[in-house]
């Protein structure tokens, strides 16, 4: 059996008929079969060994191992494996989703994933992004998201993200900057991210941005395009911005050699627009139900809110969501608001929050980091609104009202502030954060951690402070109901 993109194919016929197998390893100087990772008919995954569904965090590992390894001896093999891998998970999301998440979000997996793969396929179709560019402008030229901050999600995920930090840090990059962006820069300097056609950022947020963007862009020696967003509201700033993006528009139609025209781009805002309204209101009405919650569902939410904003795909994913919403259970269990992005890989985490009746995150800021207040009918202005008036651009403060104001709309009885490793924007902000949720009677939880690298983990301390915020929750909704049954008595 040979390795290449046919394997794919062949394994996704046999799945559909009896879910058999769909992915294999191989060993490193031969292309004969080592192992096989498959899902059986009872949706467990196995080896051919017949090991229990236990044995899936081993296959990872074992996935992860080898694209490390193969990332030194020959990175497109690695950037093979990554992809094939990928396809085999998005044929579990697509014939054996996990049936806990509502139907919206087993759809929305899929669409995170084939966000993730088509940079691996079509590279050339590609433009490398921060999270808060406005990807409009690059749909209308056909240009799919390439994104630092989705990739080094999914590959650690896949357990590969040690050895690309390693590199980073091997080249001179500070320890102290942040995960995503380190694993993005030490997996592209292997050479297993394949080169992009071009691209595009924003200072927006995070200055990391500063640094990686302009390295990536040497490294692959492709045009780049950096949008500039002051820190201030107000109308002069706006119209600065919207200046730039009408250059973005010609930047892109001279990578591509596509038009862009002014109908088409306000269709797609107009789309846009629609789209962030129905999430809000998915949110509002999602607060006295109760939603089974994993981990990684708020942040596919935080990406393709922000990177697939304008498509259809995108819209569909909402509508769902309203249509869903509607035949949920009662609340059930506390509401937790989560601030910045989320240790999925986190076990203490899981063990609290992953499909946990007794308490859900039901939302994270990084799905709602703008208003749906803007005219689409000017959409250069309409996406420098959105970025002018970013929740997490300028003082604090915006931020931390935006949250209070989401966290309220979703019913949350309480939130977590994350404290990336490396983000100073989150670690400077989190006591006045604290002092502002609690004021607005939402106790809130100060947690340090990293979202992408494991070796900052502190997963005994996180158990115990993770625990303890929820158990005090619980307590306060008994010393409450015990008063109210006092009064009534009375």
């Amino acid at each position: 059996m040979y390795c290449n993109d046919t394997m794919i194919s062949i394994c996704s016929s046999r799945f559909a008929e009896n879910h058999c197998c769909i992915f294999a390893f191989y060993k490193k100087e031969e292309y004969d079969v080592k192992c096989f990772l498959y899902l059986n008919k009872e949706e467990k995954w196995k080896l051919t060994t017949g090991q229990d569904e236990d044995e899936n965090m081993k296959i990872i590992e074992t996935y992860g191992n080898y694209i490390e390894k193969w990332s030194n001896e020959n990175p497109d093999r690695a950037r093979w494996l990554l992809k094939t891998g990928w396809k085999a998970q998005n044929l579990k999301f697509r014939f054996a989703p996990d049936k806990r998440l509502m139907p919206a979000e087993q759809y929305l997996a899929r669409l995170m994933m084939d966000t993730m793969i088509r940079p691996l396929e079509r590279p050339e179709e590609s433009a490398i992004v921060s999270i808060f560019t406005p990807c409009e402008i690059l749909q209308e030229a056909g240009l799919h998201p390439y994104n630092v901050e989705g990739f080094s999600c999914y590959l650690s995920a896949s357990k590969a993200e040690r050895a690309f930090l390693q590199q980073a840090e091997n080249t001179g990059i500070s320890e102290t900057l942040c995960s995503y962006h380190k694993t993005f820069i030490g997996a592209a300097q292997k050479k297993v991210l394949p080169k992009p056609k071009c691209i595009v950022y924003t200072n927006l947020t995070c200055d990391a941005n500063l640094l990686t963007f302009k390295k990536l862009a040497k490294m692959y020696d492709v045009p780049i395009f950096a949008i500039d967003v002051p820190m201030q509201q107000n109308e002069d700033n706006v119209q600065y911005v919207a200046d730039q993006l009408r250059k973005l528009k010609d930047f892109i139609e001279e990578c591509t050699g596509k038009k862009i025209t002014d109908e088409t781009l306000t269709e797609r805002l107009r789309r846009s627009k629609r789209t962030l309204e129905k999430f809000a209101q998915y949110e509002k009405e999602s607060a006295d139900r109760y939603i089974p919650a994993d981990l990684v569902t708020p942040l596919y939410a935080g990406m393709t809110n922000n990177l697939l904003l304008g498509t259809e795909e995108e819209e569909t994913y909402v509508d769902r969501l309203l249509n869903d919403v509607k035949k949920a259970p009662a609340k059930k269990g506390k509401k937790i608001y989560w601030m910045h992005t989320i240790p999925f890989w986190s076990d203490a985490v899981k063990n609290e929050l992953c499909f946990q009746e007794k308490a859900q995150i039901v939302g994270c800021e990084l799905s709602r980091v703008c208003e749906p207040d803007f005219d689409p009918e000017k959409p250069y202005e309409a996406m420098a609104r959105r970025m002018v008036y970013h929740a997490l651009n300028g003082s604090a403060i915006r931020r931390i009202e935006a949250g209070i104001r989401h966290a309220k709309e979703t019913g949350a009885d309480g939130a977590v502030w994350f404290g990336h490793w490396g983000c100073k924007h989150t670690l400077g902000a989190a006591q006045l954060a604290k002092r502002k949720f609690e004021e607005q009677g939402i106790p809130l939880l100060i947690l340090d951690g990293d979202g992408c690298d494991r070796s900052h983990g502190g997963e005994g301390q996180t158990s115990t402070r993770l625990g303890a915020f929820l158990e005090m929750l619980n307590t306060e909704t008994d010393e409450n109901t015990d008063r109210q049954e006092e009064s009534h008595d009375e």
